[in-house]
């Protein structure tokens, strides 16, 4: 099958932000024909020796091959190598998908010097059909010999399945006199719901940071980021977000979570993972617009998220976004289907700044004009207050449109 370029999303970023090279990380991207011809569908990172290890991944009970494969890697904690193929996600493929992630661990070793348990892998694409790990033969050692240490767009651009465009972000930030990088990428688009999305995240830095304590930080980072994002309510069976530490920066490793260098890190880190899922929502299958979801007056943060995310994935709310209507009848519904401690005669609802309804009936002051207006930008702003409460929460979401049936009814053909 040929790649379809699919038409980019109108809430891409305008280019792919630079992201320089790190210490100890090398990259490059193949073609192995996976699914598709005539387009990158492989990435191979090689990582430095003593190079530390986090990750989270998708709570789905049918997890794919490579997130059983990751989860056991993270035992020990160490990486030298990391590959990741689009077009197959080697997920309920029973033994085939075993055997086909120790081929493709295997293969990485031979490419990468090092043992089989010191290599990651992910992967995403059609579900329930078994993966040729044997078109990495030859593959992953040839592009072994290409790997650069700024190869990051290509990186971003070979992990793309329906996406429209390669998802990066960078930081920089003072690691106690040091100046450490932060790099990362990501892919999705479609079967977009916490925890955490059918999405693909790599993130890397040169900080010195042991491994528990890496995990730590990334298993609080991811909340407020890849777990805030939604665009279908459909959990992946491969949602794998990776954060390695090469330590190449210098310095003594932080092996307390109390290191007074790791807050500014933490930061900064938690920036980057919200720029990357901020991107993963933009390109949402068919989105025309990019939708904040913020509940106030909550009695709790929990009932906050689980509300916020009850509007953001109703499919009535998010088609009227589409149709550019601020139909605030749809919020209340999702407000109240949420489970959570609610009180009709005590919302209040604006879309924007503008409040369209307060104390269980529209605002007396409410202007059609102006809030049609409102809604026809891209950048959609849905807020709720419950009015019981002092908590708040926020999540982030897609419009939902004709072009995300068309794009899933399409998927496998």
């Amino acid at each position: 099958m040929m790649a379809k370029a699919a038409p980019l999303s109108p809430l891409a970023p305008a280019h792919f932000p630079h992201l320089p090279p790190i210490a100890g990380v090398r990259l490059a991207t193949a073609e192995a024909g996976i699914r598709y011809k005539g387009r990158t569908d492989v990435l191979l990172v090689l990582l430095d020796e003593g190079t530390q290890a986090a990750g989270v991944f998708t709570r789905s009970k049918c997890p794919s091959a490579p997130v059983d494969w990751c989860r056991a890697a993270l035992k020990d904690g160490t990486a030298r190598a990391l590959v990741v193929n689009s077009g197959n996600a080697n997920a309920f493929t029973g033994k085939k998908g075993a055997e086909a992630v120790a081929l493709t661990a295997e293969l990485a070793a031979e490419a990468a010097g090092c043992a089989p348990a010191q290599v990651y892998l992910a992967s995403t694409g059609v579900i329930g059909e078994p993966l040729d790990a044997t078109k990495f033969k030859g593959v992953l050692v040839e592009t072994a010999a290409r790997v650069s240490p700024g190869a990051f767009e290509d990186a971003g651009r070979a992990i793309m399945t329906t996406d429209t465009f390669p998802k990066g972000a960078s930081a920089t930030v003072d690691f106690g006199g040091t100046k450490v990088t932060i790099n990362g990428i990501a892919k999705g688009a479609g079967m977009i719901a916490p925890d955490m999305a059918t999405m693909l995240s790599f993130v890397f830095t040169d900080a010195p940071i042991a491994q528990d304590v890496l995990q730590g930080l990334l298993a609080k980072g991811v909340v407020d980021s890849f777990n805030a994002i939604t665009v279908d309510s459909d959990t992946s069976t491969s949602d794998t977000l990776l954060l390695f530490a090469t330590g190449k920066a210098g310095g003594a490793s932080a092996t307390e979570a109390s290191d007074p260098r790791l807050p500014a890190f933490a930061k900064a880190l938690d920036g980057v993972l919200l720029d990357l899922a901020q991107q993963v929502a933009r390109d949402g299958e068919g989105a025309r617009k990019f939708v904040t979801v913020d509940v106030r007056g909550a009695t709790s943060r929990q009932a906050a998220r689980r509300i916020a995310m009850s509007i953001a994935n109703s499919p009535l709310v998010k088609t009227a976004i589409a149709g550019e209507d601020a139909n605030w009848g749809r919020v209340v519904m999702a407000v109240g289907k949420a489970g959570e401690e609610a009180d009709r005669d005590r919302l209040s609802i604006y879309f924007g700044g503008i409040r369209v309804a307060v104390e269980g009936e529209r605002d007396p002051t409410y202007d059609e004009d102006k809030v049609s207006a409102y809604m026809k930008g891209q950048e959609i702003t849905v807020a709720v207050d419950i009015g019981l409460g002092s908590a708040s929460d926020r999540v982030y979401t897609c419009d939902l449109t004709k072009e995300y049936v068309a794009i899933n009814g399409d998927y496998r053909s």
